[in-house]
């Protein structure tokens, strides 16, 4: 009965839009005190295969429609989200520390409602769902994967496998500029004149390794060689070591690309999701 009425609280839709092979509904889902509010697309001309749900990068980001509309032409079903603070979404979008531990968390713990969202709406709550985005989700999803307890799998663009701090001491180095030739983590480190010092007032220097450690669903991370934004070499060491101690996790690494590379790679992405589940 409980199950029931929270399906109904946290589902409310609003329109619903066909459009080619496509629905596209509005939904709205609450999570620590807020509404937010997203688009969930189903593929109408084929069975679902898998249900996904994609977190932000780092800024005001609003829902990304077109990613969606992609993973549903791959017969993948997916919620996106306006930030808690951007676009119809309610909270406060916080600009000046969006790294802190805590707005991690609750970035996180927004993710947490998104995955719930999917798992009570009528056509996809017995479909497998996974935690998908870039960038900045490689610290949130990691989280809400732990937290949510009932994702089936993730996978990250471009996702740091590193601490909040590291990443910062690569990308200030790097001014976030790809390359064809990328500095390793080390040169950035070695090239500090003084000491890092993580300040106290951002709370928690998250590490994602502390919650991949405890997971144990599959894993896929893509990466450009060139990007000048994430420590590659870095994150890619942490993974070898988690991947040695067992866990599930795989990565690739594209020689020709930078940060952004989803539009090169998204099939490579849906490929694999489509082999979970097969």
């Amino acid at each position: 009965m409980k199950k029931l009425l929270f399906a109904a609280i946290i589902l409310l839709f609003s329109t619903a839009t066909f459009a080619d092979d496509y629905l596209i509904e509005e939904i709205e889902f609450p999570s620590q005190g807020i509404q937010l509010s997203g688009s969930l697309v189903l593929p109408t001309d084929k069975p679902i295969k898998a249900t996904v749900v994609f977190v932000h990068g780092s800024g005001k980001q609003t829902r990304n429609l077109h990613w969606a509309k992609r993973f549903a032409d791959a017969g993948i079903a997916a919620l996106v989200y306006d930030k808690r603070g951007a676009g119809k979404s309610g909270g406060i979008y916080e600009s000046n520390q969006s790294v802190s531990g805590p707005n991690i968390a609750l970035l996180a713990d927004d993710a947490v409602a998104a995955v719930k969202a999917v798992q009570t709406h009528p056509n996809t709550s017995t479909i497998p769902v996974g935690l998908t985005g870039i960038s900045q989700a490689g610290w949130i999803v990691p989280i809400a994967a732990e937290k949510a307890d009932n994702v089936d799998f993730m996978v990250l663009w471009s996702g740091p496998v590193c601490k909040v701090s590291e990443e910062d001491i690569y990308s200030k180095y790097t001014r976030d500029l790809d390359s064809k030739r990328v500095p390793s983590y080390a040169e950035a480190l070695n090239a500090r004149t003084r000491e890092y010092i993580w300040p106290d007032f951002l709370g928690k220097n998250s590490d994602p390794s502390e919650n991949l450690a405890r997971l144990a669903i599959p894993g896929l991370w893509v990466f450009g060689e060139q990007d000048g934004s994430v420590p590659i070499d870095l994150s890619v060491s942490r993974l070898k070591t988690l991947i040695s101690a067992g866990k599930p996790y795989e990565y690739i690494l594209f020689s020709n690309l930078g940060h952004n590379n989803m539009t090169e790679t998204f099939n490579t992405v849906t490929d694999w999701i489509d082999r979970q589940h097969h």
